[in-house]
């Protein structure tokens, strides 16, 4: 509970301190947990700074820890409450600008007893010693070397970079407008797409209103692009569609489209996206894993669950969350919903499998088992992708770190495309 005697500025780190507890004991997503930690903050400035706390910290874990314990005489638990007091006073005074002394002020109510006297001494340590965390950050053991193996060492090097930049904003625009492309700036990297800095204020930008384009990393928009422009009466469902910029996708370019999803909040959400660009879709409550349509449909599309680690850059907490045991169940999931997908699907017809993963378990692996007869790989051919994009050997396209760096990156992500002949 907040203290009366808090020093200003307490209540806002002792929200970040149970969003850390809620990603890192509980497992849940930074942005699940944020209605409940800020609760008690009445300011939404205040909650955006526990926010930016808690993100900060996670973006920077490893070298935090690193950090602390260079500083303690005996190893403390992960899961200590003066490791997270730690944690967080020190990515203020280090890496978000905040003096020391106020954000060893602002911490040390949440300690009691002998752990504030360590908290205190910790940091004080560090500070006299004039540590500094590196730059870029270092990515949790586990994962380096599991990205390392997977991608190369050059690839995980890159997510270090990614994981260090803000993300920038990408806009898929729902028609090819050249007026409105030179009239939000930025730069285009593929046809009906602009790229703008990290944290230009969406809503103000011309044709928000108008639902002239929706935000979607590049990397995202490419499942939808690999089905391109519907023939006349041409059916899509897309499973798994929420938050649906890939619905909208389908729906701008022809397709009568069907989007399912688990969730009636997010596609309520979608609903409202719908309407603000004029599209239209039909909207199923279902669980795709046991829904089938009443009719097979031209183009069916998968964005399955997965571990999300692609999407790291925006949502670092990803990186601390999908162990091993996570990422093998959601890629079983996914084997499973891929053959319901294909009974789904019309001879002739094409099915699309992405998910926003770096894991080849949740990518290769899932595509390469897929035996379903009838289905034949249709491999993604060079002048489908934009340029900095590439198929494999395979006939998948795989978007590792290090992807468009110079042009400010974009998120991991896996697709494979599959026609059914019979």
């Amino acid at each position: 509970m907040t203290k009366q005697d808090d020093p200003p500025g307490t209540p806002a780190r002792r929200a970040a301190m149970r969003l850390l507890d809620a990603v890192l004991r509980k497992g849940l997503p930074l942005e699940a947990a944020m209605a409940s930690a800020t609760a008690e903050l009445d300011r939404a400035d205040d909650r955006g700074f526990a926010h930016a706390i808690a993100a900060e910290a996670l973006r920077r874990l490893p070298d935090l820890d690193a950090l602390i314990d260079s500083a303690t005489p005996k190893p403390m638990p992960e899961d200590a409450k003066p490791r997270f007091a730690l944690r967080i006073a020190l990515v203020q005074a280090l890496a978000l600008n905040t003096p020391a002394h106020a954000a060893i002020a602002t911490v040390l109510p949440l300690v009691d007893g002998g752990p504030r006297r360590l908290v205190h001494g910790v940091f004080g340590t560090l500070i006299r010693r004039g540590d500094r965390l590196p730059d870029p950050p270092h990515l949790p053991v586990a994962v380096g070397i599991r990205w390392a193996r997977a991608w190369g060492d050059a690839a995980a090097e890159a997510a270090r970079y990614g994981i260090a930049q803000p993300a920038p904003i990408d806009l898929t625009l729902k028609t090819d407008d050249p007026e409105l492309v030179a009239e939000l700036g930025g730069v285009t990297l593929a046809p009906r797409h602009v790229r703008l800095p990290a944290g230009t204020a969406v809503e103000e930008l011309p044709g928000y209103g108008e639902g002239r384009w929706w935000v979607q990393d590049i990397a995202a928009s490419l499942p939808a692009r690999l089905i391109g422009v519907a023939p006349a009466g041409g059916t899509a469902i897309d499973l798994c569609a929420a938050p649906g910029g890939k619905t909208m996708q389908l729906a701008t370019a022809g397709w009568d489209t069907t989007a399912i999803d688990l969730s009636r909040t997010r596609l309520g959400r979608l609903m409202e996206n719908m309407d603000r660009v004029g599209a239209k879709a039909r909207m199923i409550v279902a669980n795709a894993a046991v829904w089938s349509p009443d009719a097979a449909a031209d183009v069916v599309l998968l964005d399955a669950p997965c571990s999300a680690t692609g999407i790291f850059r925006r949502h670092p907490e990803v990186l601390h969350r999908a162990r091993p045991r996570v990422i093998k169940e959601l890629a079983e999931q996914q084997a499973q919903l891929l053959a319901h997908a294909a009974t789904m699907v019309r001879p002739g017809g094409r099915l699309v499998y992405a998910t926003c993963s770096l894991e080849r378990s949740e990518g290769e692996e899932v595509a390469d088992a897929f035996t379903v007869p009838g289905y034949a790989i249709d491999p993604v051919r060079a002048d489908e992708l934009p340029q900095g994009f590439a198929a494999d050997a395979a006939g998948y396209l795989r978007v590792p770190p290090g992807t468009l760096a110079e042009a400010g990156g974009a998120d991991g992500f896996f697709v494979a495309r599959w026609r059914r002949e019979a």
